[in-house]
């Protein structure tokens, strides 16, 4: 039979308490003890940090940093490290970071001075840079950008052009399946322009280069990649320390990342697949930094994420809080859409004027929304079982739409379309249907056949319907005729995105 460690299982009932109860009875029966009980109960150092990071109001958190920093000054070792472990959990300070500077000098062991460096690396700043002078240069970089991001925490600069464009490689990824629709939108969108050229198309993405001198804003407003990357290296990378440091010290990308860049130059290393080890992360970006001190590694709200995989060599890829594209989603709703997926979806479902479209399942209203901003449209109808979330589709739209077209949010079953429609009334269905995965669906092929018994009749002729369609075989109306299949991989599984067009 397993023993049960005491502590471990003590720490575990604490951790499940509420601030107010390891406030109100753990923290005084621990300060209240002697050497022995405090060691025993130790684990409430440990709790008060998870505890009140979780679910500690501010105030409540002001009042457990003042309490933690004391226990700093302890006699007892363990004390002194769990309390510095807890601090950065909850939102240390300048006064936590001179209580610990104090203890530097202090005689401690190297577990406790491990500690130490940990906690300043973590909360650390200008103060700590200039008092202690042997920190490793891993450590002296992530202080820099404390210091950096304390000051400033910078931005990605969409509007400022890219003079030195030649030899500029981009990448714009997306969901499998849809690379096509995002190289048509690319070409229409960016090849115009005469700033971007395309260069090649894969399962997932779009290859791009520069021609001429562009902006940010120029590549974002494609609408339909996920996510876009500068390649800063092409040929495999593989985990080598020092290839990957060379291609992110290049001229190449210290220009692209000084020219879009507000602020420190914060970046994140991350590694696909299994990736290196931390000491292989460590020594490259070490060897950037060394290279190019206005570089930082930093994993905390990073304005950039370095990608590096064995199979697409080194990418750029610049971090938006939110996306620029959009930034209209101030509220979202359980298996929401995903925005790049409902541009696609616009983009293959084309235009018309005096457009009618009608959404039966609007979720937070992403469909109607990018459809709307493609403009000509004349009405825009939602509907969903969920009175919450045509409040969130309705809200979402007025954020993106200063002049927004005739709409109406209905809530309602699409099958009960007769209350707030008319047959042959809507020239385009645009909609991303419950797929049965984050909310279970228990009649899903009766729903998704009932789908197309009810489109049939509200569109009028010449009008199209376009879905992410979960089932591979579903019962078609005669009247409506299939003109695009295409399966997409919606992150683990697979879809078929289809238009169909009604017959006269």
């Amino acid at each position: 039979m397993k023993k049960i460690n005491p502590a471990k299982a003590d720490y575990q009932r604490l951790r499940l308490l509420s601030c107010e109860e390891l406030w109100a009875e753990d923290v005084p029966a621990f300060d209240g003890g002697d050497a022995r009980v405090r060691m025993a109960r130790v684990g409430v150092v440990r709790a008060v940090g998870v505890v009140f990071s979780e679910r500690g109001t501010s105030a409540q958190k002001a009042v457990a940093r003042v309490w933690l920093r004391g226990l700093l000054r302890d006699p007892e070792e363990k004390i002194r490290r769990y309390a510095m472990t807890a601090l950065p959990k909850i939102g240390a300070g300048a006064e936590d970071e001179q209580a610990l500077l104090t203890l530097i000098k202090a005689p401690a062991t190297d577990r406790e001075k491990k500690s130490l460096n940990s906690t300043l690396e973590k909360i650390g700043g200008a103060a700590t840079l200039e008092a202690v002078s042997d920190l490793p240069p891993d450590a002296r970089q992530k202080l820099a950008a404390n210091v950096a991001r304390q000051a400033d925490r910078g931005a990605i600069d969409l509007q400022r052009p890219l003079s030195a464009w030649a030899g500029v490689r981009i990448r714009l990824h997306c969901r499998r399946g849809l690379e096509d629709l995002l190289a048509d939108e690319v070409d229409l969108v960016l090849v115009a322009g005469k700033k971007i050229r395309r260069v090649e198309c894969w399962p997932g993405g779009v290859g791009l280069e520069a021609t001429a001198a562009f902006c940010l804003s120029d590549l974002f407003a494609v609408r339909c990649f996920h996510t876009l990357g500068f390649v800063a290296e092409g040929r495999p990378a593989g985990s080598d320390p020092r290839a990957v440091a060379a291609a992110l010290a290049s001229p190449l990308v210290g220009q692209i990342l000084r020219t879009f860049t507000r602020g420190a130059i914060r970046y994140r290393l991350e590694f696909g697949g299994r990736g290196p080890s931390k000491t292989a992360v460590r020594e490259v970006a070490d060897r950037v930094h060394a290279l190019c001190p206005d570089f930082l590694n930093d994993p905390r709200e990073a304005l950039w994420q370095i990608m590096v995989s064995s199979h697409g060599g080194v990418e750029l890829r610049p971090r938006f809080r939110p996306d620029p594209r959009f930034a209209y989603r101030r509220r979202d709703v359980p298996a929401a859409s995903h925005p790049p997926l409902a541009a696609a979806m616009v983009q293959l479902a084309g235009g018309c004027e005096n457009e009618s479209v009608w959404d039966p399942f609007c979720g937070s209203g992403l469909e109607l929304i990018e459809r709307a901003l493609k403009g000509g449209v004349f009405r825009l109808l939602g509907s969903d079982r969920s009175e919450e979330a045509t409040v969130i589709a309705r809200d979402n739209l007025l954020a993106a739409l200063t002049d927004p077209p005739r709409f109406e949010f209905q809530v309602a079953d699409f099958r009960d379309f007769r209350s707030f429609l008319k047959s042959g009334e809507i020239s385009l269905i645009l909609t991303n249907p419950p797929m049965g995965r984050r909310v279970p669906i228990p009649d899903l092929p009766e729903l998704m056949a009932d789908l197309f018994r009810v489109a049939a009749e509200v569109l009028r002729p010449g009008g199209r319907l376009v879905l992410a369609n979960p089932r591979s075989e579903v019962p078609v109306p005669r009247s409506l005729k299939r003109v695009i299949r295409q399966k997409i991989d919606l992150g683990g599984f697979d879809v078929q995105l289809e238009k169909y067009v009604k017959l006269g």
